[in-house]
């Protein structure tokens, strides 16, 4: 199965269709952007919540994934992105997405969690982080946990 960037066990189509899939996770439209973070990310296996650097982080196996942060600016998070998808989003909407500190040269990729967030992106991007994260013997377990 894919992402919508086409990333399955850590290969990368940019020539697939964007599309998006259906997930065991609540699609509130309004309220803390950081609990609802907190609902895409615990959500898969092993996944746990960290406060590091006074803001929440979330890993697998000790491995971070995502991070978020709050700011003058809002509510953001950030996460690992498959090569070529930080600078793909952030040239097409510098507004929402962004190259994070000290770990966007990396391939990081940040994103502002807002009012407009869409979501499902945003649960696709933590996805393919989380992926590219976890052990294999971790990960496949997101594949038999979905239904088919």
């Amino acid at each position: 199965m894919t992402s919508i960037f086409g990333v399955a066990r850590g290969r990368v189509d940019y020539h697939s269709p964007l599309t998006c899939y259906d997930r065991a996770v609540p699609r509130a439209r309004t309220g803390d952007p950081l609990n609802h973070l907190r609902e895409i990310c615990l959500v898969l296996p092993e996944a746990v919540e960290k406060e590091t650097w006074g803001e929440a982080t979330f890993r697998v196996r000790d491995k971070i994934f995502a991070m978020a942060g709050v700011g003058d600016s809002g509510v953001s998070m950030s996460c690992k992105a498959p090569p070529g998808v930080q600078e793909m989003l952030v040239g097409s909407d510098a507004k929402r997405f962004y190259r994070p500190a000290y770990v966007g040269h990396r391939g990081w990729v940040g994103v502002r969690l807002d009012a407009g967030t869409d979501w499902d992106q945003v649960a696709d991007l933590i996805e393919d982080s989380y992926r590219m994260t976890a052990p294999k013997r971790v990960s496949v377990l997101l594949d038999e946990t979905r239904p088919q």
